[in-house]
């Protein structure tokens, strides 16, 4: 016999239980990385959560062979290496301490911190271990100096199988109270939807927007609406216009009119090499957003 729903209460299991309780930050010695910690310590703070820091570059390899023709060395020495991860984690557990975040301890859970020890890890590391903590933060990546590189965020998209959090360059003043799901019925937005379920469940508004003659086949926004008010989230759907053809700038215009500090979206229905080439939602949001935005792919 299947187990009550007072005995399924009882035991935690009658509600979401997809709580953010891990929270992963890559970090770069030269990168603007205090946003990604603020964003990381708000979700943190919601949710009662770790957060890890990771050591972070370019998939640069260690030593080149020494037969290429040209005979290019490495850009990173081992001891530039040691270096740079030395520097990135003084940089991450220097912002914890000023916070007063306690370090983590074996087998407690709650807030806390902790770094991984394995010195300086490549994007596709990331991409990898990412698969193990409840999302991953990272910043914005508009290509300007400093910020986070766009392969970083799309190993976190492509590889952890996780949601990944946007961090915008400015912290937010507020964060989740309105949320905005950019709803074009794919499988990509579905799992964002999916991974941004604490949140919204936390959100005192959750609208989802739809763009006219935007998005592929599949159920509209009112029907999602309608499955997320089954687990107590008071959702809307509206419908705008988008005459320029501009479906990036279209969301963004609309999150800041609806005074919106979390939007929801799935990352590259279309593919990375037609955005790269034509634009897209997805890129065009990476590189401008305001506001922290959930992403999957």
């Amino acid at each position: 016999m299947p187990p009550s729903s007072k005995a399924l209460a009882e035991r935690g299991l009658a509600r979401d239980n997809n709580l953010m309780k891990s929270i992963l930050v890559p970090i770069e010695d030269h990168g603007l990385v205090e946003s990604q910690l603020e964003l990381a310590l708000l979700l943190s703070r919601t949710f009662d959560s770790y957060i890890e820091g990771l050591a972070i570059t370019p998939d640069y390899p260690v030593v080149l062979p020494v037969d290429i023709a040209i005979g290019v060395p490495s850009p990173l020495t081992p001891e530039n290496r040691i270096d740079i991860a030395r520097t990135c984690r003084e940089r991450f557990e220097g912002f914890m301490a000023a916070k007063q975040i306690a370090r983590a301890s074996a087998g407690l859970a709650g807030l806390s911190f902790g770094w991984r020890q394995d010195g300086l890890m490549e994007d596709a590391f990331l991409g990898a271990y990412g698969r193990v903590f409840d999302t991953t933060v990272v910043g914005r990546p508009d290509g300007s100096e400093g910020q986070t590189r766009l392969s970083t965020v799309e190993a976190a998209l492509f590889e952890t199988g996780r949601p990944v959090m946007i961090a915008p360059p400015g912290v937010p003043r507020t964060f989740g109270d309105v949320a905005v799901i950019a709803w074009n019925r794919s499988t990509e937005t579905a799992r964002a939807v999916l991974g941004a379920m604490p949140l919204l469940k936390m959100a005192r508004r959750v609208v989802v927007l739809e763009l006219e003659d935007w998005g592929v086949p599949g159920p509209s926004g009112s029907e999602l609406a309608r499955s997320l008010r089954m687990h107590d989230i008071a959702a809307e759907a509206v419908v705008v216009p988008d005459p320029a053809d501009k479906p990036g700038e279209a969301i963004l215009s609309e999150c800041a009119a609806l005074g919106c500090d979390l939007l929801v979206k799935g990352a590259y229905t279309q593919s990375r090499l037609r955005q790269m080439f034509f634009g897209g939602a997805t890129s065009h949001i990476l590189s401008n957003t305001t506001i922290p935005v959930l992403m999957a792919h």
